[in-house]
């Protein structure tokens, strides 16, 4: 290898130079994503502008791969050891970006066009994957299933998260998260003129309701379950005959969400046997597992975000803000990091309309470079410490 690469130094320096060079086009991207929010699978407008860019840089793009109209791959170099870099830019519905997804996007386009002048000399193939429907639909868990990070030996993102968290990845994960509907049928009846007909669909979904708010107390600290009810009947004067409540279970450990789970379940069924329903279940999303840190990596993105200026202070591996991500999908099978960064000013909760203003800040887009340069140093890092365990790493559906 060059001596331009033999050193940290010098990797830090070349790196931060090529991100300079691209800074204004980095940063116009990710403000367009902000402005123009996208819902999952419908992030058309990012899509298009993230691979035109990408192919004006001289990667090789493929536009909707893994039968997902808004998911693709830009590829640069030829070298054994593969490294996935991944996109998000889909947003929440009626607040926008106010999971940051803008930044995400950002600080991963930073590093892939960081690191692409550096390739021949790292001996990498560098894949920038843009990965739709983060916040619903589990896009990665799709394209892992469908080929996409077939012989990928490294893969990575960060997110950012309120002021005040430290970026410090070791020994933290996420939550595991399964999503369904249930759907109760009961008989629908005039509610006056002969009530004791009716089997009411829309009592079974009001009791499980109440029996999940009192599991609520017997379950694990870290445990999460939320549910709405999406129908439960129409006017006043016909008993429904149908209901549906949409709920998820999340938890840190695949065993104890599985255990919660069931718990849930049986809140449905006690409700669809009070009420003499039927009781039915679907998943809605795929499972989203929990996210496994890799230990190198995750030392050295606290190295490179600590020489920034940036906090890396320990954090309580089981942190009550929870959350979720299919980056876990990735992470269970392929080394990787999915590390925070703390915005600066950013007060609002994430997934609140306050943090999607912060995420549009001088002060976002600053510390969104940092990000991505840690990222991009992390990869660097990686492949001159412990080349050939990611290579051997590289995931294989076989």
């Amino acid at each position: 290898m060059s001596q331009l690469i033999t050193g940290n130094i010098e990797l830090s320096e070349a790196l931060s130079a090529n991100w300079e060079s691209k800074r204004e086009l980095i940063e116009e991207l990710a403000k367009d994503i902000h402005a123009h929010p996208e819902l999952s699978f419908q992030e058309h407008r990012a899509a298009a502008n993230l691979t035109a860019m990408f192919a004006q840089q001289g990667f090789v793009v493929t536009e909707g791969i893994c039968d997902l109209p808004t998911a693709f791959e830009a590829s640069v170099g030829t070298g054994n050891l593969v490294v996935g870099i991944c996109i998000e830019y889909d947003s929440l519905p009626q607040v926008g970006h106010a999971c940051g997804h803008n930044l995400i996007a950002g600080a991963s386009i930073g590093a892939a066009l960081s690191l692409a002048p550096l390739v021949d000399e790292l001996g990498i193939t560098l894949k920038a994957i843009g990965t739709p429907a983060e916040e619903h639909g589990g896009g990665k868990v799709l394209m892992l299933e469908r080929g996409a990070f077939d012989g990928v030996g490294l893969s990575l993102m960060a997110h950012p998260m309120h002021e005040g968290r430290t970026s410090n990845p070791l020994g933290t994960s996420t939550q595991a998260v399964g999503r369904f509907k249930a759907m109760f049928t009961g008989q629908a009846a005039h509610a006056a003129a002969m009530p004791h007909r009716g089997v009411n669909a829309a009592d079974a979904a009001t009791l499980s309701q109440v029996a999940i708010g009192l599991l609520r107390q017997q379950l694990p600290d870290t445990h999460r379950v939320a549910s709405f009810i999406e129908e439960a009947g129409h006017v006043t004067n016909i008993i429904p005959d149908f209901s549906v409540v949409h709920f998820e279970v999340r938890a840190f450990e695949l065993e104890e969400y599985k255990q919660s789970l069931e718990k849930v379940r049986r809140c449905f069924e006690g409700a669809a046997l009070a009420t003499g329903t039927t009781l039915e279940f679907e998943a809605t999303e795929p499972l989203y597992e929990p996210v496994v840190q890799d230990e190198l990596l995750a030392s050295f993105w606290n190295d490179a975000m600590a020489a920034r200026g940036n906090d890396v202070s320990p954090v309580d591996p089981r942190d009550s803000s929870g959350g979720s991500t299919d980056m876990g999908n990735i992470s269970q099978v392929i080394p990787s990091i999915h590390p925070m960064f703390a915005v600066p000013g950013a007060t609002a909760p994430v997934h609140s309309a306050g943090f999607t203003a912060s995420a549009n800040t001088e002060a976002a887009y600053k510390v969104m470079t940092d990000a991505g340069l840690s990222l991009a140093a992390t990869v660097g890092a990686a492949v001159l410490a412990d080349r050939d365990r990611f290579i051997f790493a590289a995931y294989s559906r076989g």
